[in-house]
């Protein structure tokens, strides 16, 4: 559900917003402004988080490290709980402990938008397995 807001911008930013939008395929003004008022407030809200853009699309991450999604995922499959999974991650990933927690701390705040990026993700992995055999098939 949206609700309107009126806003102000200077000149050159709206100018700069404007150029944003149109140099994004379907983007409008309001829209990206929308999404980065959006990732704004959450990466003042979990410092340590940042947005990246990427084939396929543009999703959290730390500032020094992983995607989000690869950091929970990497959490999920180890054998270590509590500040020893906090460890593991933190010299898999070669980083400080606190950068793991900042992920964490994202993860519990939106876990179905970082669910959902797993989910993609493993979906994206099983079709590249599939071609593959099939691939192998073809040249055995």
């Amino acid at each position: 559900m949206t609700a309107p807001l009126s806003v102000r911008f200077d000149r050159d930013v709206l100018e700069r917003l404007r150029e944003h939008a149109a140099a994004l395929p379907g983007a409008t003004p309001s829209g990206l402004a929308q999404r980065l008022v959006d990732e704004g407030l959450r990466m003042a809200d979990h410092p340590g988080i940042v947005f990246r853009n990427g084939p396929a699309g543009r999703r959290p991450a730390l500032v020094v490290g992983p995607d989000l999604w690869e950091l929970v995922v990497f959490l999920q499959e180890i054998d270590e709980r509590g500040e020893a999974a906090v460890d593991a991650a933190a010299e898999t990933f070669d980083l400080p402990a606190s950068a793991v927690t900042a992920g964490i701390r994202y993860y519990t705040a939106f876990p179905a938008e970082i669910d959902a990026w797993i989910s993609d993700s493993q979906a994206a992995s099983e079709r590249a397995e599939r071609e593959w055999q099939r691939r192998q098939t073809l040249l055995s």
